[in-house]
């Protein structure tokens, strides 16, 4: 399945193999919708027009939390929960870290190395591309594999902090929101806007000794859920203690989950959430594409190291040599 360097990719190919549930074509597929080569893009999104009439199915659920708060941990113990249940489970992980480290989290699959063998799931760690446009752009079209390949349970991870909580909420169904306890202040360090975005939030680690904590830090979360406004008038945010070291409290998680899924498809709110999300999907690609052919471009990169010196000089404004970099496309008429 895979093709020489230089070589046309033959999307037809890499189609029947993906609708085939081929694990080796899946991996093949998300790693052509990773490349930042124009031919290669171009074969991604005619690849992902073949295989978008045959997704739409599947739950996909976001999952973030602060540093340690053992998502990986409990991705495994969620997912080979629902394999055992005769479920089919992808898991896509965004490292928003990568855009300024270039690394990635090869590790995660070492830290799932149950669900990474186990042959109903699939894991998949993305690194960044170098830019979180990039990442995000690769996971959504990543999920549109994975749907067509059969995965009906689709976890999005987001491993670290920052901006990647937006964009992975807006491409996915349920987000869930892990925290954790023992560090004094339960909610210090949660932003206000990541509290929005959860549709369901569990204290993690909520074992041994520190039960009586997890809890506390539950009714505290409870407590600030209440003074934001609901993202859905007919979902209630749950706030849930769980230990996925032990499996204690997993069944829950997941059972509210599945609730929030099924609450919002009832009241026609799914289907309304995911046009949104194709939108938002659209202009993501137009800001990256807009991005890209601006630095790839020769003449603009020559035109940007002359502006970078007049604005180091302060002889320009920013949103001048803005203005004169755009113009270079075309893209600016000097007004607005």
């Amino acid at each position: 399945m895979s093709e020489p360097q230089g070589a046309a990719v033959d999307v037809g190919r890499f189609a029947d193999g993906v609708v085939a549930g081929d694990r080796a074509a899946v991996a093949r597929a998300i790693t052509l919708v990773e490349s930042t080569r124009a031919d290669h893009q171009q074969a991604a999104d005619e690849l992902v027009s073949r295989l978008l009439p045959r997704t739409g199915h599947a739950h996909r659920i976001g999952i973030t939390g602060v540093p340690g708060a053992g998502k990986s941990t409990f991705v495994e113990a969620l997912g080979t929960r629902l394999t055992a249940q005769g479920r089919r489970v992808a898991v896509l992980a965004v490292d928003p870290s990568s855009v300024r480290s270039g690394g990635s989290i090869l590790g995660d699959k070492t830290r799932m190395a149950r669900l990474s063998t186990d042959p109903a799931a699939y894991v998949r760690p993305s690194p960044s591309a170098g830019s979180l446009g990039g990442v995000t752009r690769s996971t959504r079209q990543a999920i549109v594999i994975v749907e067509a390949a059969g995965y009906d349970v689709v976890v999005v991870e987001t491993v670290g902090v920052g901006q990647s909580e937006v964009a992975v909420a807006e491409m996915v169904d349920t987000f869930l929101l892990l925290m954790l306890t023992r560090t004094g202040d339960s909610l210090q360090g949660i932003k206000r806007g990541v509290l929005e975005l959860a549709d369901v939030i569990a204290v993690n680690k909520a074992d041994g000794k520190h039960v009586a904590d997890a809890q506390r830090a539950a009714q505290e979360l409870a407590s600030a859920i209440h003074l934001l406004a609901p993202k859905s008038l007919h979902w209630r945010v749950p706030v849930l203690t769980c230990s996925a070291r032990d499996g204690m409290g997993i069944d829950e998680v997941w059972a509210r989950v599945q609730g929030h899924r099924a609450c919002i498809e009832a009241k026609g709110e799914l289907e309304a959430m995911r046009l949104r999300q194709e939108t938002q999907w659209m202009w993501s690609l137009v800001h990256d594409r807009v991005l890209r052919r601006l630095r790839e471009s020769p003449a603009v990169r020559e035109h940007a190291r002359r502006l970078e010196g007049e604005l180091r000089a302060r002889g320009m404004t920013a949103s001048r040599a803005a203005a004169e970099l755009l113009a270079r496309l075309g893209w600016w008429d000097g007004e607005g």
